[in-house]
């Protein structure tokens, strides 16, 4: 099913290929989502090629009981869907950090924990380039992680993007 799945995206990948992008230099802006308990992104894009592109995003979460940060980075290949509008795909990784306080359920308390991780990364997503210098992408990110401390290996994120081209 997976070899599947990404012989259909790059068949369809190529057809697009031939089309021309306009891709901004750099964009910049913040990325909505779950990020699997990091909370919010901030986002920087750098194109490399007139179809190709970085990402960066860097999440945080900061509360009375959970602290954690994330780093991702991403190589992004973008093909036009018609006007504005894209669609892209890429892979990555990045390393993250999570640290929970002493915490209590039902009257019976846990000691805090802490650990690092590096997680592997697949991106799909769709977005819209507006006349003025503004951007808005949907995607879907697949993460997988190396740690012995976390329970579920996977962790998928959907997020809404907005970021300022320049």
């Amino acid at each position: 099913m997976k070899k599947f799945l990404f012989t259909t995206i790059l068949l369809v990948g190529l057809a697009f290929s031939g089309q021309a992008q306009n891709l901004s230099k750099n964009a910049l802006g913040l990325r909505f989502g779950d990020n699997d308990g990091y909370g919010g992104e901030v986002s920087y894009q750098r194109a490399l090629t007139s179809d190709t592109r970085l990402e960066f995003d860097l999440g945080w979460r900061n509360s009375k009981d959970y602290d954690a940060v994330k780093l991702a980075a991403l190589h992004q290949w973008i093909w036009n869907i018609d006007g504005g509008f894209n669609w892209y795909a890429g892979v990555g990784g990045g390393i993250g950090s999570w640290k929970t306080g002493t915490y209590y359920i039902n009257n019976v308390k846990y000691k805090g924990d802490s650990n690092s991780v590096l997680f592997a990364a697949g991106d799909i997503g769709i977005e819209y380039n507006f006349d003025i210098p503004l951007q808005l992408s949907l995607d879907f990110r697949p993460e997988i992680y190396f740690s012995d401390s976390i329970n579920d290996d996977f962790g998928p994120d959907v997020a809404l993007g907005i970021r300022y081209k320049f």
